[in-house]
């Protein structure tokens, strides 16, 4: 009886940290650029906070970043529109980050999550420097 507790037991811990690892899709949407900063100082402020994260930064059209990561065999890629005033960071694709059904890794969501403090911080940087 004790042996069918404890497998019992170790079969629950399994299927709650195996189902732990996909989370909902982590998106920024307009959030608020709170300094007197111009568009190109925005992009900037991105630019460098993705870079030193590791992401690659590309500017398929003008307002818009796309940036990319790969981390080992993993992949993402978020789409960045921005303004002097608001900007968002939004799934794009992914792989073998086990996305589906609005559903991603959670490494996905704490890179996203990682990127937007970073450009937080970045922002504050340039509207101190640009005094």
């Amino acid at each position: 009886m004790k042996a069918l507790k404890f497998a019992m037991a170790v079969a629950i811990a399994l299927v709650v940290v195996g189902c732990g690892r996909v989370k909902p899709v982590l998106n920024f949407e307009n959030e608020p650029v709170t300094y007197d900063l111009t568009a190109s100082q925005v992009k900037s402020a991105i630019t460098e906070a993705a870079t030193e994260r590791g992401w690659v930064i590309t500017e398929p059209e003008a307002g818009v970043l796309k940036a990319t990561i790969l981390v080992r065999s993993h992949e993402a890629e978020a789409k960045i529109p921005y303004t002097n005033k608001f900007y968002s960071i939004t799934y794009v694709s992914s792989k073998n980050l086990k996305a589906a059904n609005g559903e991603i890794h959670r490494n996905y969501n704490r890179w996203i999550n990682n990127l937007n403090t970073d450009i937080r911080k970045q922002l504050s940087a340039v509207a101190t420097a640009s005094k």
